[in-house]
């Protein structure tokens, strides 16, 4: 099949939610696992999204897709898929319709500690200011 081009689907999820779900806030983490997912089984992503209740059908989404440019999406794990989109049924679905995989990374999320929270918070919640999340 050649190069197999994957679009790695991470949620959006408000700054607000650090404490309660840290993974789900944490982009860089979720777009790793992805990454890390593809390399595995000999892919490589091509396309980071960052989606927060986007609706299954949004053109968006299928852009690449229907461009030939995307083969797979993949999402760390089902929180994410759920967060990320209004529907992860009709966006399944859709995805059968296209002829495109859905796949979930299932890898171990990051134990999150009080130093990691608050680099996460860091990067987060000042862009602007030029920090680069290190």
């Amino acid at each position: 099949m050649g190069d197999v081009r994957v679009a790695a689907i991470a949620s959006l999820t408000p700054l607000e939610e650090l404490d309660l779900d840290p993974f789900l806030v944490d982009t860089r983490s979720q777009h790793a696992m992805c990454a890390r997912w593809a390399a595995e089984n000999g892919y490589a992503v091509t396309r980071q999204l960052l989606m927060y209740g986007l609706r299954p059908d949004h053109s968006a989404l299928w852009a690449d897709v229907d461009a030939g440019d995307i083969d797979i999406f993949v999402a760390p794990n089902d929180r994410v898929l759920q967060r990320a989109l209004t529907s992860v049924s009709a966006f399944t679905e859709e995805c059968g319709r296209r002829g495109v995989r859905l796949e979930t990374a299932g890898l171990d999320e990051p134990e999150y500690n009080t130093r990691m929270k608050a680099s996460i918070h860091r990067r987060l919640s000042m862009p602007t200011a030029g920090y680069d999340g290190c």
